[in-house]
């Protein structure tokens, strides 16, 4: 059993190289433009040291930091509906709150707005 479990892993390791070698082959593209890095909403073709936009910093900023209390939701969820005790179903909902609050006074300021009116 374990002859043909490794016989079965060299076979399909060679296979995989070949496959691999066959299919990497070089290819030269007449659109080079489309092949370059894009990243933090610069033009890939500008000037090295052009002013960074705040506002796209911002709105990176205030998604991480809304991400990560969404993403803390899910386990306080899950302890509310498992234990059912009334403090940890007031401390969801000051978390709520506190989420809540943080998102309409974002809105307000209007750091949330991509297109500024």
């Amino acid at each position: 059993m374990l002859s043909l479990l490794l016989y079965f892993s060299l076979g399909l390791g060679g296979i995989l190289l070949v496959v691999y070698y066959v299919t990497s082959f070089v290819k030269h593209s007449d659109h080079e433009e489309k092949m370059t890095p894009f990243e933090c909403g610069f033009e890939p073709l500008s000037q090295m040291r052009s002013p960074f936009s705040t506002r796209f910093f911002i709105l990176v900023v205030l998604f991480l930091i809304f991400d990560v209390e969404v993403a803390l939701l899910f386990p306080i969820l899950s302890l509310v509906v498992s234990f059912s005790s009334p403090v940890a179903g007031w401390a969801f909902v000051v978390f709520l709150m506190i989420l809540l609050f943080g998102l309409f006074h974002e809105w307000a300021e209007g750091a949330i707005d991509w297109v500024s009116s």
